[in-house]
């Protein structure tokens, strides 16, 4: 993986995704440059790199390579040039993307993947105004990038399938699971799955049945926990297993037990009621915001690592991320 690992990505936009994407980079030895013309975008970069590199300390104790460098860049031309992969992680605005994107593939070299960090749009959509839309892809990564090692690779119509590969070897460099979407589709895998959940959660919180907490309580005490291990197919085991469990459950999925196919009304009572029980949540744990990230990261070391310590699931890509460390020099 060593030989794949880029010199230097270029990436446009330093917001939460953008940030976590620098984070990750630079802490795994490449340079970075970043454009993002918003006031006060080197803070939240800088702030990232710091939270980031606290985390991998903990995560590993395999010794890092020396960070790659942070450099903040006036216009999207200095950011991709010589860059061996461009990642956009605008806000998610049509307009705003293409005009990028649009930008990035005149400037870029001829080789250089050009990635979006997009939730939903479809890659081909992106690609309407591109004059070389075979370099453009969408690399969809989870917050916080820098830990969470899953990145969805969905091609256009248009994509050069030499850039997927060079795309995924690259995420796979910094110790990521590229996890390449079959068919294009808004949303692609992972946030679709999400959804699905939210809105049964909307509907359960909107009906009075449950309230915030209950609802994360639900999750995060039962199947939530499994999750990490096996998804919601491997359960079931092998073939046979996967037979015995449909005959078993399969004929419940005909009970009205979920709305998937319907939404509560966003009514503003409705969006009251959502934002009284959070905020009661909030003051019953007493954290601020950066005090409730660190937590998050911390829990999701402790997992992670908990995994790596059985070579399972996540924890197969951790264990994996750090042979390559082990291989590099570290000065």
């Amino acid at each position: 993986m060593i030989e794949k690992k880029p010199r230097t990505v270029g990436l446009l936009g330093g917001g939460i995704i953008g940030s976590g994407w620098a984070a990750r980079f630079i802490l795994n030895g490449v340079d970075v440059r970043i454009y993002d013309p918003a006031p006060g975008a080197f803070d939240c970069v800088h702030k990232t790199v710091t939270e980031a590199r606290r985390a991998y300390r903990r995560l590993t104790a395999v010794p890092l390579p020396r960070e790659g460098t942070l450099t903040v860049v006036d216009s999207v031309e200095e950011a991709v040039l010589g860059a061996e992969l461009v990642q956009e992680s605008a806000p998610e605005r049509l307009e705003i993307k293409r005009q990028l994107l649009a930008a990035a593939s005149q400037a870029a070299a001829p080789d250089t993947p050009i990635c979006s960090s997009t939730s939903g749009f479809r890659p081909s959509v992106l690609q309407a105004e591109i004059a070389h839309p075979g370099r453009l892809l969408a690399a969809h990564p989870f917050n916080p990038v820098y830990l969470l090692p899953l990145v969805e690779l969905c091609a256009g119509q248009c994509t050069d399938p030499q850039m997927l590969t060079r795309a995924a070897e690259i995420f796979r460099s910094v110790g990521m699971h590229p996890l390449v979407v079959r068919k294009e589709i808004d949303g692609f895998v992972a946030n679709r799955l999400q959804e699905a959940m939210w809105r049964e959660a909307l509907w359960l919180v909107h009906d009075g049945v449950a309230t915030v907490q209950d609802i994360d309580d639900a999750v995060r005490y039962s199947f939530g926990l499994r999750r990490a291990v096996i998804g919601p197919f491997r359960i079931a085991g092998d073939g046979a297993g996967m037979r015995r469990f449909m005959e078993k459950w399969g004929p419940t999925l005909k009970f009205p037990w979920t709305k998937l196919t319907d939404v509560p009304e966003v009514t503003g009572a409705f969006i009251e009621k959502l934002a009284d029980q959070s905020d009661s949540q909030a003051k019953a744990e007493n954290l601020t915001m950066a005090e409730l990230e660190q937590k998050r990261d911390d829990c999701l070391l402790a997992i992670l690592q908990a995994l790596r310590g059985e070579g399972y699931g996540a924890g197969e890509i951790l264990l994996s991320w750090e042979k390559s460390l082990a291989s590099q020099k570290t000065i």
